[in-house]
């Protein structure tokens, strides 16, 4: 007898279905008592401690190609003013959210992968569902909720560290006024660029922590296959953050509209 699954594309869509059941779960048993808060906190401070270093490192860089980039730019059209005001934005409005997103799956989404499918391979998830306890509600609301959390605090730290780079590779390394850099940012900057980075970071860590959390839970093939599943957990997370940092930078542009409009 035929099945509903044997059209081309049936596995993905089934793996969709079910990564976005398990995103529902989250947000309905983030709201159920008891609210695991020590696990909370435990997990926040692990993904922070494995995503600080290396998120700091390379929001240098960050800063400084896009100092670098914009500040030739503005030379060659002459624009030099506009140049700390569209390096900064740049920095805050997708700079920072990348690169927070990409170190938290990166670096703490492989790591819950790896510890959540190392329990699966053991049985535990299933021993507690036995038990009558929920994973979901006991292992994985805290460490999404860790995950976003994470992200909120390094994009802010990303935004700060990029925006001194770029300030340090456009006054000393190009010359710029120091002057212009900071008033150019004051008069097209709006609070909005600020609202819009930390909504990515949120959602990012909320992507980013289910998507581990679900790769996690369904490994293939014993221990090679939570390699895999640390693999595939990565790989999909970028794909999904890179579309949706497009959709949300095409709706805040096409709601907010640009200072001095």
């Amino acid at each position: 007898m035929a099945t509903s699954a044997s059209f081309p594309g049936a596995a993905a869509l089934r793996q969709t279905g079910r990564l976005y059941g398990l995103g529902l779960d989250v947000v309905r048993l983030t709201f159920r008592r008891p609210f695991q808060l020590r696990e909370l906190i435990q997990q926040f401070w692990f993904i922070a401690s494995v995503s600080i270093l290396p998120t700091a490192l390379v929001s240098i860089p960050f800063g400084a190609v896009i100092a670098l980039h914009i500040g030739s730019l503005t030379t060659q059209i002459g624009a030099q003013s506009f140049t700390g005001a569209a390096s900064v934005l740049a920095i805050i409005q997708q700079a920072s959210p990348i690169v927070t997103a990409l170190l938290i799956a990166g670096a703490g989404g492989s790591a819950m992968c790896a510890d959540l499918g190392s329990r699966t391979i053991r049985e535990e998830i299933d021993a507690m569902e036995v038990l009558g306890v929920s994973p979901v509600q006991r292992l994985i609301v805290p460490r999404v909720l860790a995950a976003m959390g994470v992200a909120v605090f390094l994009n802010g730290m990303v935004s700060v560290v990029g925006v001194l780079g770029g300030y340090f590779f456009n006054v000393i390394m190009q010359h710029g006024t120091p002057g212009a850099y900071l008033a150019s940012f004051s008069a097209l900057a709006q609070l909005p660029d600020l609202w819009i980075s930390e909504i990515k970071a949120v959602l990012f860590g909320f992507v980013a922590g289910v998507v581990a959390a679900y790769r996690g839970l369904n490994p293939k093939g014993g221990p090679k296959g939570v390699g895999d599943a640390v693999n595939q957990s990565v790989v999909i997370t970028f794909l999904l953050l890179f579309v949706l940092n497009l959709v949300l930078t095409t709706v805040y542009l096409q709601l907010v509209p640009p200072k001095g409009s």
